[in-house]
C-alpha cells in the first residue's frame, strides 16, 4: 500500500466523544475541532514520516520503520514508544491509550482511532 502524499482534512466522525473519552485538555481538544488538518506521508518501503501540520504553524512529525519501536508523540503532545505494524495494508499503532489504524481507501487517507469503544474516524482527500 502507498502512502505517500499530501492529505487534507475532509471530514470526521465522533471526535467530541473520542477526545474526551483519552482525556484530551479543552484547550488542545478545541483547536482540533474541523481544523483543517494537511497530513504529509512519505514512505520509502517500510519506512515513514508522517507529519502533520496544523493551523497557525504547530507541526507533528512521527518517524517510524514498521516492525521497529520508535518515539512517537501523540495529538495532545505526549511523547512515547511504539511499533507500528503492517496490518491487511493498514497501519497500526497502539498510543498510550487508544489504538490508531491509518489506511488508503480510494484514494484517500482514512484513519481510525479507538479507545475503550469509542471510535473516531478521520477522512482526508489527497491534495498531492
Amino acid at each position: 500500500m502507498a502512502f505517500s502524499g499530501k492529505y487534507e482534512f475532509e471530514s470526521d466522525d465522533n471526535y467530541d466523544a473520542f477526545v474526551q473519552k483519552i482525556g484530551l485538555p479543552s484547550d488542545k481538544a478545541e483547536m482540533g475541532r474541523n481544523c483543517k488538518i494537511v497530513t504529509e506521508v512519505v514512505q520509502n518501503g517500510n519506512d515513514f514520516t508522517w507529519t502533520q501540520h496544523f493551523p497557525g504553524g504547530r507541526t507533528t512529525t512521527n518517524t517510524f520503520t514498521v516492525g521497529k519501536e520508535a518515539d512517537m508523540e501523540t495529538m495532545g503532545g505526549k511523547k512515547f514508544k511504539a511499533t507500528v505494524k503492517m496490518e491487511d495494508g493498514k497501519l497500526v499503532a497502539d498510543f498510550p491509550n487508544y489504538r490508531h489504524t491509518s489506511e488508503i481507501c480510494g484514494g484517500k487517507l482514512v484513519e481510525i482511532s479507538t479507545s475503550s469503544g469509542v471510535v473516531y474516524k478521520r477522512t482526508s482527500k489527497k491534495i498531492a
